[in-house]
């Protein structure tokens, strides 16, 4: 799945293939907005978060954002492609080279000039590959969150709060900054923002000019927590966990041994007569358990209290 730093990493590589050479071919079978014509020059091609586009001397912006499924690909003419090309949802020829987008979900068009009626402008929050990133910007965003109960883990996937950052780094960053996935992103101190933002644009940097991303050294892989599901926590030596987390649903790994920062409470269920019958602070859910554990499950008030 791509993150922002093969996101950057794609489009150096298009750049330095595109950029002021003439489009001799152009098919985008699902475009939506005006196709630029052949014959036009490529003057630009930037990324920004999953963006990426490309900027043609007619004003025409090519829009594509690749979600979980998108990649761009470069290949020299006559080269054999390595995906099928009923995949392909961009096609960009020039004498040299062949620039392919496979499977990415939005593919457009517009016209720079008209960017500000675009439905993304002023939206994307910062982009975290870029040195010159707003960190007060980030942290902003993310405490004002419009959804202040969202999991954190679920927010620092929302592009429109900082941009990049996909689910490999999400687990990542959380894993590193010790703060529990669950916690309410309204309930975060500004000091818990600003370490997640700052450690997660330090770890896209790092990986901008290597496809192996590596977010811990001397771990097996390189990476903390992602995919290691069922092994040693490396800090803590716990067990890390799997989980679906989140709407639409993505596998979320973490530790629950030492990722405590900012845990939430444990919810109260007030369907049980137990629950009704205790004090809402974390100790009272104990007291709850372990009358469990010594009497069993009641049945109802009255029997707890004959008891």
């Amino acid at each position: 799945m791509p993150e922002g730093d093969t996101i950057h990493r794609a489009a150096a590589a298009l750049r330095t293939a595109l950029v002021g050479r003439q489009m001799v071919g152009f098919d985008a079978p699902r475009l939506t907005g005006p196709a630029p014509r052949v014959g036009r020059t490529i003057e630009s091609v930037d990324a920004h978060g999953k963006h990426l586009e490309i900027t043609w001397d007619d004003e025409i912006v090519l829009h594509t954002h690749m979600r979980m499924t998108g990649s761009w690909h470069l290949y020299r003419r006559g080269e054999k492609w390595r995906k099928p090309r009923r995949l392909a949802r961009v096609v960009i020829e020039t004498v040299e080279w062949v620039a392919v987008c496979f499977s990415a979900p939005i593919v457009e068009t517009y016209r720079s000039d008209s960017f500000v009626r675009h439905p993304n402008f002023g939206r994307l929050g910062p982009d975290l590959c870029k040195a010159d990133y707003d960190v007060d910007e980030c942290v902003r965003r993310m405490m004002s969150y419009p959804e202040p109960t969202k999991s954190i883990a679920e927010v620092m996937l929302d592009q429109h709060v900082v941009c990049g950052v996909g689910n490999v780094y999400r687990c990542e960053v959380l894993w590193a900054c010790e703060v529990h996935p669950h916690a309410e992103v309204g309930t975060l101190p500004q000091s818990a923002c600003v370490e997640l933002v700052r450690t997660a644009a330090d770890m896209l940097q790092a990986n901008l000019h290597h496809t192996a991303r590596i977010t811990t050294v001397g771990t097996p892989g390189g990476l903390a927590v992602y995919g290691r599901n069922n092994q040693r926590c490396e800090r803590c030596q716990g067990i890390i966990a799997i989980e679906q987390h989140g709407q639409p649903p993505r596998l979320l790994y973490w530790c629950p041994e030492c990722q405590t920062r900012c845990q939430p409470a444990p919810k109260r269920d007030d369907s049980n007569p137990l629950a009704r019958m205790t004090d809402p602070h974390p100790a009272g859910a104990q007291f709850v358990a372990n009358l469990i554990d010594e009497y069993g499950r009641f049945s109802d008030v009255d029997e707890l209290e004959a008891s």
